[in-house]
């Protein structure tokens, strides 16, 4: 099941929320500001012990005051104009996290756009890119049953339901 969600990712009854990461993990703007915050100064604390993520790759921490799992950490591409792999990157993202659910046996996840804020990725490729990873994720392993495509506004929740119908209509 894929739903679209407008709201406070921080919020959702899910087991795994995904932060759109820096490559230092340290919490930047957007998202990732309001997931530090609201998980507390122990996942900075965690997060330097880490140390850094890079591009298209997952880290996965506790979720500390957060009432979910996990926090999924991955890392965006800066949109320069989709010829130097940005498509690629944006893709492995979700992949590796929708594999690290499975693998960690999570019934549900929750995206936020992904390198759509300062990162600059095109709002219409970057949807298509997700929409596309997860139905193909969730045809070939059918785990995580349920996936939350979170949006901080209302353009962005209209592209994901408009490119769901489209794939639905594939």
């Amino acid at each position: 099941m894929i739903k679209v969600h407008l709201g406070d990712i921080t919020r959702l009854t899910v087991d795994v929320i995904v932060n759109a990461a820096n490559a230092h993990l340290l919490g930047g703007g957007g998202v990732d500001r309001a997931i530090h915050r609201a998980a507390g100064p122990s996942l900075e604390e965690v997060c330097r012990g880490i140390g850094s993520c890079p591009v298209g790759e997952v880290r996965a921490t506790s979720a500390f005051s957060i009432p979910v799992k996990r926090i999924y950490h991955t890392v965006g591409p800066v949109w320069r104009g989709g010829r130097l792999g940005e498509p690629e990157l944006l893709s492995s993202c979700y992949r590796q996290c929708l594999a690290l659910a499975r693998r960690e046996s999570m019934h549900s996840i929750a995206f936020p756009a992904i390198s759509c804020g300062v990162y600059d990725y095109p709002p219409e490729l970057a949807v298509e890119i997700a929409v596309e990873q997860v139905q193909q994720h969730l045809e070939r392993e059918g785990e995580p049953k349920s996936i939350v495509f979170c949006c901080s506004d209302a353009h962005m929740a209209e592209l994901y339901h408009s490119q769901l119908g489209a794939y639905v209509r594939r």
